[in-house]
């Protein structure tokens, strides 16, 4: 099932002045940039350390490229700070099943294509005691930038 914390993503007006806020103050370096338009966000992938099923876990720093997508709404209603925490797994696939079927909202029927080619989907923040939940299975290479 679950095998480590992913990420936790950070929602930012502007990405530039947070990744060097993040890179000035505690080290870290980017590790990936990309933008998903389907999602409709610029951002950027911080890598914190590595864990012990050979993936990392990283900051995930986001910047709405339009009002209207779900990071652009969430930062007009909420600012700038912490937009969600994603799970690392295995099977996305699977795992989201078995969630549903306890009775959790995934909001995606299908999972769909993330950072670095990765598989994802959400959970309802309703069902998950207020925090909007990912769940993300890695792509067997992630590609990056640095």
């Amino acid at each position: 099932m679950l095998t480590r914390i992913d990420h936790i993503g950070i929602a930012c007006s502007d990405l530039d002045k947070t990744v060097e806020f993040y890179r000035a103050t505690y080290g870290f370096e980017v590790f990936h940039t990309e933008v998903n338009e389907e999602q409709g966000v610029r951002e950027a992938m911080l890598k914190i350390n590595e864990t012990s099923d050979g993936g990392a876990s990283y900051l995930q720093l986001l910047q709405p490229t339009r009002d209207d997508s779900p990071v652009g709404k969430w930062l007009a209603k909420n600012g700038e700070g912490v937009h969600h925490i994603a799970f690392g797994t295995a099977d996305v696939d699977t795992d989201s099943e078995a969630i549903r079927d306890k009775g959790v909202r995934v909001l995606y029927e299908q999972p769909r294509t993330g950072s670095m080619g990765s598989r994802i989907t959400f959970l309802h923040p309703k069902d998950c005691h207020g925090v909007l939940t990912e769940l993300v299975t890695s792509a067997p290479v992630a590609e990056t930038d640095h």
